[in-house]
């Protein structure tokens, strides 16, 4: 793999000049996957170029060249003033957004051959960035959230291990979800063993508390529930989306 990346001369204030207009990439895994899937990369450090670079050779040789032009190292200290929260592979980066345009495009497009994850109002930021983690893998078009969440907080970028940049991740209103058949995940739903789902579907999945939002609701062509012991109240938001999306590619759609 070759890519025009080359480690800056001057990477703290490259960092600084940038920081708030970029995403952050928290850790190698972040950075790899952002690399990997063509995300533009002004900066990235280590506090361990050599440790950086031996965990490229052992799980990412795809694209252990770009990495080893990109990284520059920095003292401990340094890297700690630049992240929230340190990252135990001590790796950051910073990484261009992809633009919207693009985004609402590709999940705009028809016929698609991947559904569409819509997480209506989210509230957990770990789960929205398992979520984008599980779609990536499993090649859906995009993840679409609505509600105040932002799916591209760093918290959000570091759960999805960089995988934003594999799909396409927007922010939207009930009343833009893109078009397809909306199945909406819910207690009273039919049961989704019973169901094919389309490869253009919509899947909406509702907030970990509150559920279906009245506007998602409102757009739903089927209401869908995941099989469930009785006295069970509910599943974790990742374990949803993930039962859910397996569901599709075991009955006729395949990731990417």
């Amino acid at each position: 793999m070759t890519a025009p990346y080359r480690s800056t001369a001057d990477p703290l204030g490259t960092w600084h000049r940038l920081a708030g207009d970029l995403v952050l990439l928290d850790g190698f895994h972040a950075l790899k996957h952002a690399v990997r899937f063509h995300a533009r990369v002004p900066v990235a450090v280590t506090t361990d170029r050599r440790a950086a670079l031996a965990l490229a050779d052992e799980l990412a040789p795809d694209v252990r060249d770009v990495l080893e032009a990109l990284l520059t190292e920095v003292p401990e200290e340094t890297y700690r003033a630049l992240v929230p929260r340190p990252h135990p592979t001590a790796v950051a980066a910073l990484a261009v957004r992809p633009a919207r345009e693009a985004h609402l495009e590709a999940l705009w497009r028809t016929p698609r051959t991947a559904p569409v994850v819509v997480l209506d109002n989210p509230r957990n930021l770990g789960n929205a960035g398992a979520v984008i983690r599980l779609a990536a893998g499993f090649g859906a078009t995009g993840v679409v959230t609505t509600g105040t969440l932002d799916p591209w907080h760093p918290t959000v970028v570091r759960g999805g291990a960089g995988l934003h940049f594999a799909t396409a991740v927007e922010r939207l209103s009930a009343d833009e979800l893109p078009p397809g058949p909306v199945f909406a995940l819910d207690p009273e739903g039919d049961d989704i063993r019973a169901l094919k789902l389309p490869d253009d579907a919509v899947l909406a999945f509702g907030s970990e508390r509150t559920g279906l939002s009245a506007g998602v609701r409102a757009r739903a062509d089927h209401l869908v529930s995941l099989p469930m012991r009785p006295q069970v109240s509910s599943y974790n938001l990742a374990t949803s989306v993930a039962m859910t999306l397996y569901h599709w590619s075991a009955t006729g759609g395949a990731p990417a």
